[in-house]
């Protein structure tokens, strides 16, 4: 009795000093880690990295940029079968235990000792991983645990179990770059976290453990052997009933992944809202939160992006059919199977899906398509595929379904309006398409390419072409202010220029056709959009006062050639900047500067940008006490002596040139925008052009639709349109830019490599359909604006041969609109030299 009582005594000092060492031991190391550890307070502040939303100005939701996927949700909005869940699973004591857990680091070891190393219920709680998720790496060493201990701790200290299990289930990473509950029921299930289903909660919370390998999109049999344990976990904690638990387990996982529902499709744009994004807020910008709303209209981007396809497609089917976009050899017992593994190289690119011809004959062929459809495609399907030979020939119509299709081809498909399936392919040409708002311009529709999946080049806004004949307005614009008016007269005829780069050194600009008609109106050499009229009038009113002048439409100088040929459209220029050119003629002469970025919020929904874009504002109470303040500064460049008001003089061989009428400053750029104005006063954008001279030049323009080179606009049954077609050296350019005063879109196509379109695909056919096809839905339900004239404008009749002014009961003559002070000078008589001009026998001039 004596010993046994002896040995008690042993054991009692040895475990007495065994507590007492390891109290030792833990207020040593607490000592020598806690001064590392960082502060907990931290995580009252968290920010977790949610990616950056862009949406329509309509909200319609854009895209998103980000590594995560993330959507922070507070832990009153999170149900209690999707908490019950993940307690179950990981923590079930959590709201018992003082951070750690006695009872589960046992039930841990104990599990791992009997089923030989199996894992099951971790050792580690909520508040531990917290821990060890926001301040400690996931290395497996005995000074992380303690760390991890002693972190635990605090944060049960400092914060809530509520907070703490927010923190949590926000943060935890569930597979598929999806962090945090919300990111993840959205991702596996399409559902918010109040739609899930109990079966869905406990897949979720299975996911912790073995977030990339035991997902169910991963591995569906282990997931739902995980989500069964879950389950059992629940009804043990008494969480659910067994005949919930049972009916769940029963249930089969639908998971898939649910990408983010984009509303609007604008990849080009959301990609220059990124850029943008980057650049004002930082390196933080793609996962602070923030939220972009954009000036996009997401109903004319739809239009935008339909019609620059069927544009593109339409185009590459005139031009003939380029044969199968690959070839493979079929083998005689080929399945499905072997069908979806060829196929699964292409992507469905706008519409048209990749399909494999399995079978080919004379009336019709056997195709499957990448998403599992078998199709038949019949001789109608594929009547239009005459072969390609060139951009200007094709081969013969193909009389059988064989002579196009072969067993083996991948082709492309597209749906037809009656369900049925055709032959296709994806476009080589490319198109581009801007579409803005004159009054501040905003952009409401942007197009960069067919397809940004396969081109994220932005021909949009990154592309230098020549515009062709669709710069003439410009230049139209710059003689108006130098003294010609709608009536002057220029010789349509032939002419040749030194030229020492060319091999037989002369430059011999011509006319689309080769034909001259001789002495010409600027009205009509507008409408038919006549090149050596526009070469004739730049050489009256010089390259460099025209370039300087140009550069108020927002032009840069550097753009613009320092030669004749400018005249021509062989300045280098962007969609968007001719937009923008347009928007000036088509908001009376203010120079806006496209903007896209409409406001910025952050994740808390508070606006920290808001744009304030320059506004035209023509019958603004300040526009008008700006424009009359520019009245009273020009007044004395306009009474200058020196500056001449005389008829225009006539240079030998019979084309008039004109003195420089124009007040001093006529061709500087243009003066600085308006800094920020007072609350609830607008920011004007700065005046470049005189508004009579904007009301001239979109008079002429007006008629190119009407009457010219635009007229199949008319089919918009509309009288409110003005543009310009413009088409380049060879074909290679073609494009379309028009307008009325609530919009301006400017629409290019061509090739990346600056090949040819092919004979006949000048701007009216190439480029205008696509502006057509926008601008009616672009327009639709908008009022016309009738057309009203600015003050200083007149109306007059004129001889229509001399350009003169006429008597009202001439029944030759015609209405013609002019700046006010231009009326008295025409109503001189013409010079001497030239009163017979119209009547000259010869109307070729060589200069």
């Amino acid at each position: 009795m004596r010993v046994f009582l002896r040995l008690a005594r042993y054991a009692l000092y040895l475990a007495l000093s065994g507590i007492l060492l390891g109290c030792l031991a833990i207020g040593i190391a607490y000592w020598l880690i806690s001064p590392r550890l960082p502060s907990v307070e931290t995580l009252r502040d968290v920010r977790l990295q949610v990616p950056l939303r862009v949406y329509t100005a309509d909200d319609k939701l854009i895209a998103t940029f980000g590594e995560t996927r993330r959507i922070p949700v507070s832990i009153d909005k999170v149900p209690e079968k999707v908490k019950n869940a993940f307690l179950a699973a990981e923590d079930a004591r959590f709201y018992e235990h003082p951070g750690f857990d006695v009872q589960g680091i046992f039930r841990a070891v104990w599990h791992l000792v009997r089923t030989a190393g199996d894992k099951g219920p971790g050792g580690s709680t909520i508040t531990q991983q917290v821990a060890r998720n926001f301040f400690l790496s996931p290395e497996q060493t005995y000074t992380r645990k303690i760390s991890e201990l002693f972190l635990a701790l605090r944060i049960e200290e400092a914060l809530s179990k509520d907070e703490i299990l927010a923190l949590y289930l926000n943060k935890i990473f569930l597979g598929h770059r999806a962090y945090g509950v919300a990111a993840a029921a959205e991702f596996y299930y399409g559902k918010t976290l109040d739609q899930l289903e109990l079966g869905e909660c406990a897949m979720l919370a299975s996911l912790p453990k073995f977030p990339s390998t035991g997902n169910p999109l991963f591995n569906r049999k282990r997931a739902e052997e995980r989500r069964n344990y879950v389950l059992a976990r629940m009804y043990e904690n008494k969480f659910i009933s067994e005949a919930d638990m049972k009916a769940a387990m029963a249930q089969p996982d639908m998971a898939y992944a649910h990408e983010p529902p984009i509303e609007a499709e604008a990849p080009y744009l959301a990609e220059m809202v990124r850029v943008e994004a980057l650049e004002r807020l930082g390196n933080d910008a793609l996962t602070d939160g923030y939220s972009i709303k954009t000036t996009i209209d997401s109903r004319m981007q739809e239009a935008a992006n339909q019609a620059v396809r069927n544009a593109l497609l339409e185009y590459d089917k005139r031009h003939g059919y380029r044969g199968a976009e690959a070839h493979v050899e079929l083998k005689p017992d080929a399945t499905p199977e072997d069908y979806a593994q060829v196929l699964s190289a292409f992507r469905p690119v706008a519409g048209l899906m990749p399909a494999l011809v399995t079978e080919a004959g004379k009336e019709h062929a056997q195709l499957y398509l990448s998403d599992g459809q078998a199709v038949v495609l019949n001789k109608t399907a594929v009547e239009w595929a005459r072969p390609y030979q060139s951009e200007n020939s094709r081969g013969a119509t193909p009389k059988t379904v064989e002579a196009v299709l072969k067993a083996g081809d991948v082709v492309r498909v597209a749906r037809g309006d009656e369900e049925n399936w055709t032959l296709s392919q994806l476009p080589s040409a490319q198109a581009a398409l801007v579409s803005l708002d004159p009054e501040d311009g905003a952009i409401r529709a942007l197009v960069g390419g067919f397809s940004f999946g396969r081109s994220k080049f932005n021909r949009a806004t990154q592309s230098a072409r020549q515009p062709g004949s669709s710069f003439k307005p410009f230049l139209y614009a710059a003689a108006f202010e130098h003294g010609f008016t709608p009536s002057s007269i220029l010789n349509d005829a032939p002419l040749v220029f030194p030229d020492p780069s060319r091999p037989d050194g002369i430059w011999a600009p011509s006319n689309d056709d080769d034909k001259f008609e001789g002495p010409m109106r600027l009205r009509e050499a507008l409408v038919k959009s006549v090149n050596l009229i526009s070469v004739r009038l730049l050489d009256a009113i010089g390259v460099r006062y025209a370039r300087e002048f140009i550069t108020r439409f927002g032009l840069p100088l550097e753009a613009m050639p320092e030669n004749l040929s400018m005249s021509l459209g062989t300045a280098s220029v962007a969609p968007l900047t001719m937009a923008r050119g347009y928007a000036v003629l088509a908001n009376g002469g203010m120079l806006v500067d496209p903007y896209l970025i409409a406001s910025i919020r952050d994740r808390d929904g508070k606006e920290v940008f808001v744009a304030q874009p320059g506004r035209a504002c023509r019958n603004c109470p300040e526009r008008l006490l700006d424009d009359a303040r520019l009245a009273r500064e020009a007044a004395p460049a306009v009474s200058n002596p020196a500056v001449s008001t005389t008829a225009p003089a006539t240079p030998a061989g019979g084309s008039p040139r004109f003195s420089p009428i124009r007040s001093a400053n006529a061709a500087s750029l243009p003066e600085p925008a308006q800094p920020l104005s007072e609350p609830g006063k607008p920011r004007l954008a700065p005046r470049t052009l005189d508004v009579r001279t904007a009301h001239l030049v979109t008079s002429l323009m007006r008629d190119v639709i009407r009457r010219g080179t635009g007229r199949a606009a008319m089919d918009l049954k509309r009288n409110d349109l003005a543009g310009k077609t413009g088409t380049t050296n060879e074909h290679r350019d073609a494009w379309f830019s028009g307008f009325n005063d609530q919009m301006v879109t400017s629409v290019w196509v061509g090739f990346d490599d600056f090949t040819s379109l092919g004979r006949g695909e000048f701007g009216a056919k190439a480029a205008l359909p696509i502006w057509i096809d926008y601008m009616r839905v672009a327009l639709d339900g908008k009022p016309e604006t009738p057309f009203v004239p600015p003050p200083g404008i007149s109306t007059a009749r004129i001889d229509p041969q001399t350009g003169y002014l006429a008597s009202s009961d001439d029944p030759g003559s015609i209405l013609e609109i002019f700046k006010s002070e231009d009326i008295e000078r025409l109503s001189a008589p013409p010079p001497e030299d030239q009163a017979d001009e119209s009547h000259q026998g010869e109307a070729y001039d060589i200069f």
